[in-house]
């Protein structure tokens, strides 16, 4: 698995302070978990039970009084809900992190609320490193290089926000939505295409298959 914040979860929260240590604590392994299952059914459009799920992860961390895993999670749900269009100033995670934030959280802060100018790119992920500094006709290309599909909405997701014309960055996000099964960015993405677009071969084409969607998409 990449170093990838949306991924933080499971590759921080469960580090072992080293090979033959004692287990990690309860509350890292229970915000572990939850977060995954937030991030999952938040993508899937069932906000209800996914907010469940992020409330018992930020128990866990904030009932053992870790601040900076607290604003971490945080900091995920804010990226999670950016992957999926929707606007979020990452204002929790803003508040937490003025009692001192790690450095590279608050590097991909800046970087998912698009706050690229005199970004150190060094402190981000290595999938996103390059994205803030290259010319619009370089990000796409770097955009469907990007292996993990979560990671890789996210970054659709952004470009799409940049620049609500880039159609290159709107279809790889649907295609990784559409490949996963996440209704909620996936339903969205199909409405800006839509507006797009004034063919009507591809209009038909595209409201067929928004409806397939909304048949089969309930909120929780």
């Amino acid at each position: 698995m990449t170093r990838l914040i949306l991924l933080l979860g499971a590759a921080w929260l469960l580090a072992a302070c080293g090979s033959g240590g004692s287990p990690p604590p309860d509350w890292k392994t229970d915000a572990a978990d939850l977060i995954e299952r937030y991030k999952q059914h938040a993508l899937r459009g069932e906000n209800t039970l996914a907010e469940r799920y992020f409330q018992q992860a930020i128990a866990a961390t904030g009932g053992a009084g870790r601040l900076d895993e607290t604003a971490r999670l945080w900091l995920v749900h804010c990226a999670t809900r950016r992957a999926m269009l929707i606007q979020d100033n990452c204002d929790t995670y803003l508040a937490l992190s003025q009692a001192g934030a790690r450095t590279d959280d608050h590097t991909y802060y800046r970087f998912i609320t698009l706050q690229w100018e005199g970004l150190d790119a060094t402190r981000l992920p290595a999938a996103y490193a390059r994205l803030p500094g290259s010319a619009a006709d370089q990000r796409n290309t770097q955009l469907a290089a990007i292996a993990d599909p979560l990671s890789r909405l996210l970054a659709a997701s952004l470009l799409v926000l940049v620049n609500p014309a880039d159609t290159h960055a709107m279809s790889i996000g649907v295609e990784t939505a559409s490949e996963r099964g996440w209704r909620q960015p996936l339903l969205t993405l199909l409405k800006l295409q839509l507006s797009q677009t004034s063919d009507p071969e591809v209009q038909k084409r595209l409201l067929t298959r928004l409806q397939l969607v909304e048949q089969h998409f309930s909120v929780h």
